[in-house]
């Protein structure tokens, strides 16, 4: 690995816990059929692409969800708490890890999400761990919903490489689904797959050679 001077980290399951099978449970209650291939961590419907890239609204997503479920007496509330059921958490000490690591690198977070998850997670931030968000933790902390672009679209790594001056050969970038990694590479970013929980970010990045 060629000298790293800048990481731009994933969010869900790199620095935030996530479960996919928790939703996927949640949205068969909620009469939707097929789940494995509705939604999966490694393909999904194109409703949640067209949510994380703001092509929809979340008004949008939640008739979309009414109409798959064949249920129009769903709550703007039951979907949503489906929805944001698959965000678990932050450990306590991955805060304190990314700001050490932003003492050495310059650091930035390139997540795929949208509005209904964006939206509880800055709840959650500023109730459990008394921050407004994570703009503290980064250079620049970049959403697909605000980029219209979603990992792998080459064209939102070529974004924050372009808006930051970086030198892709000395960018390194980390996410834990190999698919976003190809879109990275075709940037000419460096590439690690997460292997680790999110809780072990900080020995996962030492093993890597990376200085914490």
């Amino acid at each position: 690995m060629q000298k790293i001077k800048n990481i731009i980290f994933d969010y869900g399951n790199v620095i935030f816990e996530i479960d996919f099978r928790i939703t996927q449970d949640s949205l068969k209650q909620l009469g939707i059929q097929n789940i494995e291939t509705f939604f999966g961590h490694s393909g999904h419907h194109n409703l949640f692409s067209e949510l994380e890239t703001g092509a929809i609204t979340p008004a949008q997503f939640r008739d979309g969800i009414r109409e798959i479920a064949q249920n129009s007496a769903l709550t703007d509330q039951q979907i949503d708490a489906a929805w944001n059921s698959l965000l678990i958490g932050v450990h306590p000490d991955t805060h304190q890890v990314l700001l050490e690591t932003k003492k050495n690198y310059r650091t930035f977070l390139l997540s795929n999400t949208n509005q209904i998850h964006y939206d509880y997670i800055m709840d959650y931030l500023q109730k459990e761990h008394n921050v407004p968000n994570n703009d503290h933790l980064f250079e620049k902390a970049y959403y697909s919903q605000l980029m219209k672009f979603r990992k792998p679209h080459v064209e939102i790594f070529e974004q924050v490489i372009k808006e930051n001056n970086l030198n892709p050969a000395e960018t390194l970038f980390i996410d834990d689904t190999p698919g976003h990694l190809e879109g990275a590479k075709k940037a000419g970013l460096q590439t690690l797959l997460m292997t680790e929980k999110p809780e072990n970010l900080g020995a996962f990045l030492k093993s890597n050679g990376i200085l914490i």
